[in-house]
């Protein structure tokens, strides 16, 4: 079907029949637990395949199962499965393709929980390594790393990453790719178009939309998706409510609305700062002086309306400072509402963590959202001569 259906028939028709939900113009939230069978016989069959039958919520729930068919057509991918969080897609999806003896190698910056459950893994002999680019991915990969991991744009950096390379490099080496691929949502970048193996998104973002919700998924191949829905997905018990799973349906039929507004608002608010004298860079991909704008533009259909700026200052206190004063941008760490939000690591990250991932005192990460742009753009202008 994603190669048949346009990307909005998939957010906002895909697997909704209305003659089958009574006419019903929002498919219905199968709250049960359980579900019968008529004879053992059936129960067997249906439990020999739990990830395809509706046997218990633990394994799927038809309103989930919903969100994953939609999911699966956006990001181009055979199947997808939804978990309880994005950490929870995550761990299980690196989990299903290491063991003892194995080696992960993440290139570039990546989520920080993300590299503290490879630094986890480490007592069951998965071991890990850190490329700062390409090219050092090059140089670490090793004969037994089985599994490359990435985000692109890469966490707080926010710089892009040629996908098909890295691709590339790890088919090369046998290793299997997985990518984060929330800052783009499938809207704006369709990873496995380009390679990758598995992708995964924090629904809990611009894909549910509303800051109501907390999930993840990963899509990709019914041969990798499908084993890690029967093992870790059911061991780790981070199944998907389907309340939840409902409020992920709304939030898709508005997404192709909602990221064109962030990217518009976005733009505007990078485009102040990178002219604005107390700026020493903007680090969004979507401004023509980005250094990997031309690949971005390659890469993405899209720009979202998450980003970073450094301040011209060294003094963490200036810092707080200037984030207080901000009125329209509230104070908080995640991202992809309709609320602006700003965080900033100076304040929120010690200072040793800090300099291993390479962010500066006068980081300030911005997450616009959908109020209009010239009201952002004034209660930035507002917080700068709040400095002096």
């Amino acid at each position: 079907m994603s190669d048949v259906y346009s990307d909005d028939w998939i957010c906002t028709r895909l697997g909704e029949d209305a003659e089958h939900f009574l006419g019903a113009v929002h498919p219905p939230v199968y709250e049960n637990s359980l579900f019968t069978f008529p004879d053992t016989a059936a129960l067997g069959k249906a439990l020999r395949a739990e990830d395809e039958n509706f046997v218990y919520w633990r394994g799927t729930n038809p309103t989930v199962a919903l969100v994953q068919d939609k999911l699966a057509a956006l990001e181009r991918a055979e199947r997808a499965k939804c978990f309880g969080s994005g950490m929870g897609a995550i761990s299980a999806t690196i989990s299903s393709q290491v063991a003892a003896g194995d080696h992960v190698l993440a290139v570039g910056a990546i989520y920080g929980p993300t590299t503290s459950f490879l630094r986890y893994l480490t007592k069951f002999g998965v071991t890990h390594t850190h490329a700062a680019d390409l090219d050092q991915a090059r140089e670490l990969i090793r004969p037994e790393t089985r599994l490359v991991y990435f985000e692109s744009p890469t966490f707080m950096a926010f710089r892009v990453l040629e996908i098909a390379a890295v691709v590339e490099l790890a088919r090369a080496h046998g290793a299997v790719t997985v990518m984060d691929n929330t800052w783009a949502t499938p809207l704006f970048q369709k990873p496995i178009t380009l390679g990758v193996d598995l992708v995964v998104h924090s629904l809990s973002k611009y894909i549910g939309g509303h800051s109501d919700l907390v999930g993840g998924v990963v899509c990709g191949s019914a041969a990798l998706v499908r084993p890690l829905s029967l093992v870790e997905y059911q061991l780790y018990g981070a199944a998907m409510s389907p309340h939840d799973a409902a409020k992920v349906v709304k939030g898709l039929r508005t997404l192709g609305v909602r990221m064109a507004a962030h990217g518009e608002r976005a733009l505007r608010v990078a485009e102040f700062l990178d002219a604005h004298p107390r700026v020493r860079s903007v680090r969004y991909p979507g401004l023509p002086g980005h250094p990997d704008h031309e690949l971005a533009r390659r890469q993405l259909s899209g720009f979202s309306g998450l980003f970073a700026f450094e301040l011209d200052t060294e003094d963490v206190s200036l810092v707080e400072k200037f984030v207080d004063s901000l009125r329209h941008f509230r104070i908080g760490v995640s991202w992809g509402g309709y609320e602006s939000l700003v965080n900033a690591p100076a304040v929120t990250v010690e200072e040793s963590v800090r300099a291993t991932m390479g962010i500066p005192v006068g980081l300030v990460r911005l997450s616009v959202g959908l109020e209009d742009g010239e009201t952002l753009v004034a209660d930035l202008a507002a917080a700068f001569e709040a400095l002096g």
